[in-house]
């Protein structure tokens, strides 16, 4: 059975439905593409930069 969603369900310029939350880092209430689970951080944009692992210029998949 799917579950139903509201008609005014937020979506992203990408139409993903966006979902309410609260930075683990700075506490500040956002909005994620993903459904957030407990026990796992979720971090606003400013934040997750922050955790994101840096890119390596010489490392092309190709």
């Amino acid at each position: 059975m799917e579950e139903e969603k509201s008609e005014h369900a937020e979506r992203d310029k990408f139409g993903r439905e966006m979902h309410d939350a609260v930075c683990s880092d700075c506490g500040k209430k956002c909005q994620v593409p993903f459904k957030p689970m407990e026990g796992k951080p979720v971090y606003c944009r400013e934040c997750f930069q922050k955790h994101r692992k840096p890119r390596h210029e010489g490392s092309r998949r190709w």
